[in-house]
C-alpha cells in the first residue's frame, strides 16, 4: 500500500467510467438488450437457413477503401515478422467461405477503425454482416427490414429515436435512388456529371446548393459532402430510406447495374437520419476488383498518405466466386436505436477508454 493511502479513502472510482457501479446500473438495461437482440437475430437467420461463421480478426489486408482507417500489428513466427492489420470489416473472409462453398452465412463481427470516435462511431464495433450466394442483392433489403424489426419486437419498442427524429421500424420503408434524393434535396441532377466522373460541374452544383467544396477535393469528396450535409438528415424520418443505385465511383466493391454501368448495384439502409446498413451485389472479376482497389489506395496514398496491401489471396478467390450479395449492418447502432440509447458506447459492456 502506498504511504498515506488508507483503504477507502482516496481510491474512489472515476464515476465516468464504464466501471463505475452508478454508471454500470445506468447501462445495464442496453447491454442486456444488447444480448438478447443478438439471441433474437441469430433465430432469424437460422429460419432464414443461414450458418453462423467466425472469421480471422488478423488479416494481412484491412480492406482497401480510401477513408476508411486500420490499426496495423506485427505477427511473429519462426519465419520472421509480418505486418498484418486488424480488420474494418470481415467481407474479404466472408466472401472466400462463399468460394469454399457456402451459400448463406452471417457473422457478428469485430471490426476496428482508426479516428472513429462519436455518438454513432466507436474504434472498436460489432458488425453484423451476412451474405447470399446465387441470389439477387434485392433479397438484402427484406432481411434488413426483417432484422430491424426483429430487435424493435425484442425490446417491445413501437418507435426508433435519435436525437430530435423517430422512424418506426415496422413501416414500410421509403425507397429512393441515389439521383433522385440528390434531386429532391439539393437541386443538383447527379445524372448529369456522370459517367466523367465531371468533378468541376459537380464542384460548381454543389456550391450552388451551399456546399463548401476545397479546390482539391475529388469527385467522390464532393459526393460526400453534398450526402453528409444535405440529404442524410432527411432519410430515415417517419419510417426507414433505403437509398439505392448509388455511383459505381463510389461503389468499389460492388457489381454494376446491367441496365446503366455508370451506377452500382449498391444500397444503404437510413432510419432516423442514420445509416444503418450498407448492400451490394458483390463485384466478383478479380481484373476489376483489382483496378478499383489500386484506385482507392493510390487516392489514399494522395491524401493521407498511407495506404495498405491488397489481399492477393481475395483477389485469387474472386476467380470462382458465385453471384453473391452481401450487407454490413452496424450492430452497435442496432442496439442502440432499439433500446433507446443516445451514444454508441452506452451499448458496450466495455467501451474503449479516451486517450
Amino acid at each position: 500500500m502506498a504511504a498515506g493511502a488508507f483503504p477507502g479513502s482516496f481510491l474512489m472510482p472515476d464515476q465516468s467510467r464504464f466501471w463505475a457501479p452508478a454508471v454500470h446500473a445506468e447501462r445495464r438495461p442496453f447491454l442486456l438488450a444488447r444480448g438478447e437482440i443478438a439471441r433474437a437475430v441469430r433465430g432469424l437467420f437460422a429460419e432464414r437457413a443461414f450458418v453462423e461463421v467466425e472469421t480471422a480478426t488478423l488479416q494481412v489486408s484491412p480492406g482497401n477503401e480510401t477513408h476508411i482507417h486500420a490499426m496495423q500489428t506485427e505477427l511473429v513466427s519462426p519465419s520472421g515478422r509480418d505486418r498484418r492489420y486488424l480488420r474494418t470489416s470481415p467481407e474479404f473472409a466472408c466472401k472466400k467461405l462463399l468460394v469454399a462453398g457456402e451459400r448463406r452465412i452471417f457473422e457478428f463481427a469485430r471490426s476496428f477503425r482508426n479516428r472513429e470516435c462519436g455518438a454513432l462511431h466507436h474504434p472498436e464495433f460489432t458488425m453484423l454482416e451476412w451474405y447470399r450466394a446465387e441470389e439477387s442483392y434485392e433479397r438484402l433489403m427484406d432481411d434488413c427490414m426483417a432484422v430491424m424489426a426483429c430487435a424493435a419486437r425484442t425490446t417491445g419498442s413501437r418507435q426508433f429515436a435519435f436525437r430530435d427524429r423517430k422512424a418506426d421500424p415496422f413501416a414500410e420503408p421509403e425507397r429512393l435512388t441515389v439521383a433522385e434524393a440528390f434531386s429532391r434535396f439539393a437541386a443538383i441532377d447527379l445524372m448529369a456529371v456522370l459517367p466523367g466522373p465531371d468533378r468541376a460541374r459537380f464542384a460548381s452544383m454543389a456550391r450552388a446548393a451551399g456546399v463548401e467544396v476545397p479546390d482539391d477535393d475529388s469527385w467522390g469528396d464532393i459526393f460526400s459532402r453534398v450526402l453528409v450535409e444535405k440529404i442524410e438528415p432527411h432519410l430515415g424520418i417517419g419510417r426507414a430510406t433505403l437509398l439505392d443505385e448509388y455511383p459505381a465511383a463510389m461503389s468499389a466493391l460492388a457489381r454494376p447495374k446491367p441496365s446503366d454501368p455508370r451506377l452500382a448495384e449498391r444500397f444503404e439502409i437510413y432510419i432516423c437520419g442514420v445509416e444503418l446498413a450498407n448492400g451490394f451485389g458483390e463485384l466478383n472479376d478479380p481484373v476489376e476488383q483489382r483496378r478499383r482497389l489500386a484506385v482507392e489506395m493510390a487516392e489514399k496514398q494522395r491524401i493521407y498518405q498511407e495506404h495498405y496491401p491488397i489481399d492477393e489471396d481475395f483477389i485469387a478467390a474472386l476467380r470462382s466466386m458465385p453471384p453473391a450479395c452481401g450487407v454490413a449492418l452496424g450492430y452497435d447502432r442496432l442496439v442502440m436505436l432499439a433500446a433507446g440509447a443516445t451514444r454508441i458506447d452506452q451499448v458496450m459492456w466495455t467501451p474503449v477508454d479516451e486517450p
